[in-house]
């Protein structure tokens, strides 16, 4: 500590005296004034005094000058003058021109402040200077700043992310094989009901129908209860290049689900046996004619989640049919006699129910949807 103080001693003194050299010399251009030299009393004898610099008249150096080079007050200045003429007409041009969406995808502009645009522009003609803008409700001097560099450095919008078919068809398959398919049969199991949708690559529905199921939850899980109602349902199966059945999202760490999972489980299992070919080679160049399909990814593709949990399909099924009628090139095909059959069967407060229905054919839309677009 000795030394250290002597040291700084010697140093102030030498700057103190000298004015030429040493730490605290008198700045030149560009560099510290001479500071003010005090003293700390050493804390070890009471008596020795240690120079040292005044920091209040560094600080007020530090903020005044050097601050008032790098920065600009943005408030004193007018906005046309911190813009070049070309900057200038890209900005005038979006605000005069741009439609009310279009002006809300600017930063700060959504909602009440693009109205307030498209009214100012309307009632009092165009922007002809950036400074106008500050007139429109809302809009202050530094929010006009925030616009006018999102109108000319506009973030880029990420990409909506494609749901990709692969991920939720199981077990897993060539896509070649996919799109070579014909046609696709959509099955869906519910508690008391098996539906199904028979669809071909040309979006239109081929058959239709579903089937009640009455040994379906009764009393315990009787295997040639459940053997009886799922073949009966498959000797009523169109044949098809594709079987597509719905895997349920249930949770096994929901307890109390345990006997819907059970049940659903107990169905798809059966499913698989009696739809899928036996006595095939496991190396042979055959694909499977049974396939999963997680019923999240329908959920997604229709917008029908609510968190982790699905909505009813129904008016999604309903928008599908009104389609078929009233567009040239409809998102789905049905014949009409399916239309006459189910025209009044999905509406709200409908006793029929029909959630299986809709479920299995907003399956097989999704399965061709997600399929195109990943060939693309």
């Amino acid at each position: 500590m000795w030394v250290a103080r002597r040291f700084l001693s010697s140093v102030a003194q030498r700057s103190h005296y000298a004015g030429r050299s040493g730490l605290f010399r008198r700045p030149q251009h560009a560099a510290l004034p001479e500071l003010e030299l005090r003293y700390l009393q050493c804390t070890c004898c009471w008596r020795s005094r240690v120079p040292v610099a005044g920091f209040e008249t560094l600080d007020s150096t530090l903020s005044s000058p050097f601050s008032e080079a790098s920065s600009c007050d943005e408030d004193a200045r007018p906005l046309d003058a911190c813009y070049t003429s070309e900057q200038r007409q890209t900005i005038l041009h979006l605000l005069n021109t741009a439609t009310r969406e279009r002006l809300a995808d600017v930063k700060l502009l959504r909602g009440r402040k693009s109205l307030n645009i498209v009214a100012h522009r309307t009632k009092n003609g165009p922007f002809k200077s950036l400074e106008s803008v500050v007139d429109v409700p809302l809009l202050k001097h530094k929010s006009a700043v925030t616009v006018f560099n999102s109108i000319l450095n506009p973030v880029k919008k990420e990409k909506k992310v494609r749901i990709q078919l692969a991920k939720f068809i199981r077990p897993e398959v060539d896509r070649t094989w996919l799109e070579e398919a014909t046609n696709v049969v959509s099955i869906v199991c519910g508690t008391q009901k098996i539906a199904w949708a028979h669809v071909d690559r040309g979006m239109t529905v081929l058959d239709w129908q579903q089937l009640d199921c009455p040994n379906f939850l009764r009393g315990t899980y009787m295997a040639s209860a459940y053997l009886n109602d799922v073949s009966a349902l498959v000797t009523l199966l169109p044949s098809a290049d594709f079987y597509i059945i719905e895997k349920s999202s249930i949770s096994v760490q929901n307890t109390t689900l345990f006997p819907i999972m059970a049940h659903m489980r107990a169905v798809e299992a059966m499913l698989f046996a009696l739809l899928e070919p036996r006595n095939t080679p496991p190396d042979s160049n055959i694909p499977p004619r049974v396939l999963n399909m997680m019923r999240t990814a329908v959920g997604r593709h229709f917008g029908l989640m609510v968190g982790d949990a699905r909505t009813s399909g129904a008016q999604a099924v309903r928008q599908l049919m009104t389609e078929s009628v009233t567009q040239k090139l409809p998102r789905i095909n049905f014949p009409p006699d399916l239309l006459m059959k189910y025209r009044n069967a999905f509406q709200l407060g409908s006793r029929r129910g029909g959630e299986e229905l809709c479920d299995a054919l907003l399956q097989a839309v999704t399965f061709y949807e997600l399929l195109s677009q990943s060939s693309s």
